[in-house]
């Protein structure tokens, strides 16, 4: 007598996007998902909107692909971000990825994220090695992004091939060990710095990077100088004033 054989066990996934008036690129973002072969290696998808009080279409754009829309507690990427990584706890995520909406990531490529998420409990897409298209970054934040890898390596003693990279993987436990007070675009920062701290493994892979949809909205002086400055507070105070 043949043995019945029990359907593999599911995890769950929430991609969770971060917006503030991205209605563009969140359309072309959600369009691009890889439904199919994150469903072939065995994850069922929720899809999480963090929305920062957006005035544009973002909202209806979200409703009209049927995805989960939250407008976050607070203002800024970062609290957008905190927000968001409670939210997918609620959810009972096993694992979650986040990518900035705005069209200068590859929604296909989280697969590969994922797949490195065996060997490690976080895996960021790493930009400065990857494919750079020629128009994504101006010069200013392409050296910028570069001094800010270097600073934040020298700084720790613990390599960051992209310190400010917008698409993180996560398991779930990484996410309720990490410890986080960013506000603003300093968050990726922040979150290499408690990596180090909280002793979470974690490990890169290449991406490709792409012109955004739409306006910018990282400043490139003063907020690489708020970046530089969480990296040197949280290295000087390895827990953050919460």
């Amino acid at each position: 007598m043949c043995e019945s054989r029990q359907p593999p066990v599911m995890q769950h996934l929430v991609v969770m996007l971060p917006v503030l008036n991205e209605a563009l690129g969140l359309a072309w973002v959600l369009e691009r998902l890889p439904y199919d072969r994150l469903e072939a290696m065995g994850y069922t998808t929720t899809v999480l909107v963090m929305d920062g009080h957006s005035t544009d279409e973002t909202e209806t754009v979200a409703a009209s692909h049927g995805v989960l829309f939250v407008d976050q507690d607070d203002f800024g990427k970062g609290s957008a971000i905190r927000h968001g990584f409670r939210e997918a706890l609620a959810l009972e995520a096993d694992a979650v990825v986040m990518l900035d909406a705005d069209g200068t990531y590859n929604p296909a490529e989280m697969t590969r994220l994922l797949k490195a998420l065996t060997n490690h409990d976080v895996v960021v897409g790493d930009r400065l090695n990857g494919d750079i298209a020629p128009d994504s970054m101006t010069r200013m934040n392409y050296v910028g992004n570069h001094l800010l890898t270097w600073f934040a390596t020298a700084l720790f003693g613990v390599t960051t091939s992209d310190v400010c990279s917008g698409y993180w993987a996560f398991h779930r436990t990484a996410i309720e060990t990490l410890m986080l007070n960013s506000r603003s675009f300093e968050i990726e920062a922040e979150m290499f710095a408690s990596m180090v701290h909280r002793s979470i493994p974690f490990g890169f892979v290449p991406i490709s990077y792409r012109t955004r949809l739409g306006e910018a909205k990282l400043g490139s002086t003063a907020d690489g100088w708020a970046i530089l400055r969480k990296l040197i507070t949280r290295r000087i105070l390895p827990n953050p004033l919460l």
